[in-house]
């Protein structure tokens, strides 16, 4: 089963190296292996079935890892203009968040598709096309499934990495690489909640709180993001903590989420105005000493960790210095990170194939007929379309240098 290109995974990343590399050489035939029944399963869960596709507003501070994703993203323009051009109307949030006009996932799917079938790329799905093992050779490759052994003269890896594996992408790729030699980063969940110590989040879970969020480490504050903080039994979360979980890669055992539950006070007047609540809602129980700031069970929560006493006793009763702690609380309350969620949980991969294996064109430099692309590499962006558009302008890279690369016998 000779093929002149083989991609292995058909989704975001896959497909725009399907269309890349047809569109670069369209007399080469282009065979997309995907595990699921279908190419394109996991870009329908993104941005809540909305399709968030790209970002309007792009620079090296929304992404991580070991490669220039940004300089690679300039230099490859597959993204909003491209989908206009197969019929596509987006239109852009106050945040630069890229949307179809649809506000339906299915409607970048099918555009995808189309223009896959429009320029006859073949695609075999199903579990009988699941890569179990890949074999370099000097001209090509060749690439195991159950149902026979596919050569070809071009080989991208697009499989994704270990995030969601619900949608198809459970890591297995990048095992059978490294068995190959391949590098990898430290690996673990991103743009995903984070775990902390569940007694430290007891009265809180279901609740959702505007703030701002630091991720910190020894006491030097790493970065800061605002948005809703949202608490579970065992996680912080929301999209503010998910522009923080790539750094657990870095600092695992050493970070701390400090929230600023208040960030339009400034620390002396909170104090202030607790000092004044103390004196007009003196005869009340304890747990009405902050329900004029936040919501019953963030208030309740809020005392009771900062003070330590029954809520039914009276605000009189407060002292000074549980004012001040009361205050220092809102204003950073910590929670040590003993974790990230698990794989199902998050929307992105924190690691993979490391930059020093690749070339600027994302070919290998172990095996010179394999190129990568999308998370399957070691680059995690933002959440907000910043993933979304790696996946296509990595696939657009890749896809052409390989067509070229098979084009010319190189």
């Amino acid at each position: 089963m000779d093929k002149d290109i083989i991609i292995i995974g058909g989704g975001a990343s896959g497909l725009a190296a399907a269309i890349s590399a047809k569109k670069t050489a369209p007399e080469l035939n282009v065979t997309v292996l995907e595990r699921c029944d279908r190419v394109g399963k996991k870009i329908l869960a993104t941005g809540n079935g909305r399709c968030n596709l790209s970002n309007r507003s792009i620079s090296p501070e929304n992404y991580h890892g070991s490669l220039d994703a940004a300089k690679l993203i300039r230099e490859n323009s597959f993204g909003e203009e491209l989908f206009r051009l197969m019929g596509i109307m987006t239109y852009a949030d106050d945040r630069g968040r890229v949307y179809p006009h649809s506000e339906s996932a299915a409607t970048i799917l099918n555009a995808l598709r189309q223009r896959c079938e429009e320029l006859g790329v073949e695609f075999l799905c199903g579990a009988d096309y699941c890569v179990t093992g890949i074999a370099p050779r000097k001209n090509g490759a060749s690439v195991k499934t159950p149902s026979g052994e596919f050569s070809c003269r071009g080989l991208i890896a697009a499989a994704g990495g270990y995030a969601s594996p619900q949608h198809g992408t459970d890591g297995t790729v990048i095992k059978i690489l490294r068995e190959l030699g391949y590098k990898t980063a430290k690996i673990c969940p991103a743009v995903a909640p984070l775990k902390t110590d569940q007694s430290l989040l007891k009265g809180l879970k279901g609740v959702r709180m505007k703030g701002r969020i630091s991720a910190v480490s020894q006491g030097e504050i790493l970065r800061t993001e605002e948005g809703e903080i949202q608490f579970t039994d065992s996680t912080v979360s929301g999209i503010c903590v998910f522009n923080l979980a790539y750094l657990y890669q870095q600092y695992e055992g050493r970070l701390t989420l400090r929230a600023d539950l208040l960030p339009e006070m400034d620390k002396r007047q909170l104090t202030d105005y607790l000092f004044s609540m103390r004196k007009r809602k003196g005869s009340f129980p304890l747990e009405e000493l902050v329900t004029g700031l936040f919501a019953k069970n963030p208030s309740v929560y809020l005392v009771k960790r900062a003070m330590g006493r029954p809520m039914t006793e009276k605000i009189s009763t407060v002292t000074d210095s549980e004012i001040r702690s009361l205050a220092a609380l809102i204003k950073a309350a910590e929670f040590p990170v003993t974790g990230c969620a698990p794989w199902q949980s998050a929307q992105a991969t924190c690691g993979g194939i490391h930059g020093s294996c690749v070339d600027g064109e994302l070919r290998s430099r172990l095996h010179r007929a394999v190129f990568f692309c999308g998370e399957v590499l070691d680059v995690v962006g933002d959440c907000g379309g910043y993933n979304l558009q790696w996946a296509w302008s990595s696939g657009e890279a890749a896809g052409r240098s390989c067509a070229l690369q098979v084009k010319e016998g190189r």
